[in-house]
């Protein structure tokens, strides 16, 4: 079992910066790979980025490639969404997930965090 908790969003004007963090504890030691989605109001749930935590390998969304960075801590069990350059169409809720060693889905999530972005 693991137990996923995000913190950092908040309201920001359009064009600032804000840090996610994401904390997964439990059987951390299984942790492969962690992401970032989000939800809008209306919308689907859409990916935003992972990244493996036994390489470091990094995805993105093309819609925040240069504007948001993820990265994880030597720890392996917690990593950051670095949001910048942030516009109104990145209001949403933000998700964290895990894939453990050998799972092929995002099994455990988070209860989100909310990004407001005002124009």
């Amino acid at each position: 079992q693991v137990h996923v908790v995000e913190s950092g969003g908040g309201l920001v004007q359009a064009g600032g910066s804000l840090r996610l963090s994401c904390v997964a504890s439990g059987r951390t030691f299984s942790l492969f790979v962690m992401g970032w989605f989000r939800q809008a109001p209306g919308k689907e749930r859409e990916f935003v980025a992972s990244i493996s935590l036994s390489g470091g390998t990094t995805t993105y969304a093309d819609s925040v490639k240069g504007r948001f960075t993820i990265s994880g801590t030597n720890a392996k069990n917690t990593v950051y969404l670095q949001m910048n350059s942030l516009k109104p169409e990145d209001t949403a809720v933000y998700y964290c997930a895990v894939v453990l060693t050998g799972a092929r889905t995002y099994d455990y999530w988070g209860q989100g965090t909310q990004v407001t972005v005002s124009s």
